[in-house]
Formats: C-alpha cells, structure tokens, sequence
C-alpha cells in the first residue's frame, strides 16, 4: 500500500515530536521506519518523479497552533465512559449515508482542509438525520467563497475556519468533479497524483482557487441562497 497524501502530512509533522525520528520526506528511511512498526499495511515509495514543491502544497491545512484565534471551542467530557469495539466500520453502522464511503480527488490544489471539512459535514448530517438529509456539501463553495476566515484557498486553510464558516454562512451542496450534482459541484478536475494512469499528471502543475462564484449551475433547482446548509455548532474533539 502506497503512502497517501494526507498520511504524508501527518507523518511530516510527526518528524517534530521527541518521540520519532526526523527523516527526509519521501525517503527510504521513512518507509523502512513504518514497516517497522509492523502495522495492518505496508508503506511503499510514491512521488518518485513529482516535484517536492507540488508534495508541499497538497499539504494544504495550514497548523493552527500558531494561530490561536482559529481554534474551536474544545469538548473534553465526550467519551470518557465510552467502550470501545476491537472494530468498527462506520459504512456498516449507517449504511443509508453513502457519503461515508466516498473518496473525493481534490485535484492539483491544496484544499484538503476544505475536503475533510466537507466530506465530514456531509456525513454528520445524514447520521444526525438519520439518513433523512443526504447531501454532498461543495468543497467549492467552502474553498472558494471563505475568505482570510479560511485561509487561502488552494495555498493552504484552516480547518476550524471551514467549520465556522458552515455554522455562520453555511454551505451549498456540490458533487464531484464533472458530475453536475447539486449546486456547486468540484470544478478543478482530478489527475494522477503519484501513478501512470489514464488522466494527466499532477507533476508541476499548480492549480489556482476557484472564483467565488454565489449562484448554482445552469439546470440546478434551488438558488443558491436556498441552498445552504448550515450547522447549529461545531467543537474540536
């Protein structure tokens, strides 16, 4: 199993802890580090041929402990008593909410933290609805239209800064890339991040953030306006 991007990320900022050692990104010693460890899958060597400028800015959440007005509000009396299962498959335990299982190719932008955000606040509304509200939340409605509040588009944001952007302004819907789902579907097509495949190269290209544009595609029902989604409140586990 090869490293994906975001485990890239976390791997990265990992290196800065006492407790692991720092290595080169990409490098062997990275890799033979985890395999190591003796986990449930084995790390291999991608972005052989991609430019570490491109790596860099898929890496697109940008720390928030530098920026401590970004933070959200912490919950710390969550799970306290909770038992947990050996396993648990969250596709199984809300099998009406298909966004759970969904992979969405964020393209050559670094908007992972529009991503995650997005995808996680489409699966949250269909578990607190109990599958009654099904919906694709636009990543390009977040990435594009959250100003500084968020960050800087596909140069990098703040995740908290999307989540409160979804409480205060919220959010239209918007499927995939070319899909024409929902108000504001993905506009940044997807390419091969680190692969020989059908599609173009991610390799070098640096894609630029989406225009705010605050109306749906031709052919959708709903407005834009009565189209947003919005949440009552959010806070950091």
């Amino acid at each position: 199993m090869w490293i994906p991007v975001a485990l890239l990320c976390f791997l990265a900022s990992l290196a800065s802890s006492r407790n692991v050692p720092a290595f080169a990104p990409l490098s062997k010693e990275m890799v033979n580090y985890i395999n190591k460890l003796n986990t449930t899958w084995k790390a291999g060597h991608n972005f052989a041929e991609t430019d570490m400028k491109h790596v860099q800015k898929m890496c697109g959440t940008i720390i928030e402990h530098k920026h401590k007005h970004k933070k959200l509000p912490v919950r710390y009396t969550f799970s306290d008593r909770m038992v947990l299962p050996d396993q648990f498959d969250s596709r199984k335990a809300w099998p009406n909410c298909p966004t759970i299982g969904e992979v969405r190719d964020q393209g050559s932008c670094g908007s992972c933290w529009a991503f995650g955000a997005a995808e996680a606040i489409s699966d949250r509304t269909c578990v607190h609805s109990k599958g009654k509200v099904n919906v694709e939340i636009s990543a390009e409605d977040l990435l594009s239209c959250c100003g500084s509040e968020c960050g800087a588009g596909c140069n990098g944001g703040y995740p908290s800064g999307a989540w409160k952007y979804w409480t205060e302004t919220g959010l239209v819907s918007g499927g995939l890339y070319d899909s024409h789902i929902g108000c504001r579907p993905y506009t940044i097509p997807p390419c091969e991040h680190h692969v020989n495949g059908s599609r173009p190269s991610c390799k070098g290209e640096h894609g630029d953030t989406p225009e705010c544009v605050k109306k749906c595609e031709p052919g959708y029902g709903p407005d834009y306006s009565s189209d947003k989604h919005l949440g009552k409140w959010t806070l950091a586990s």
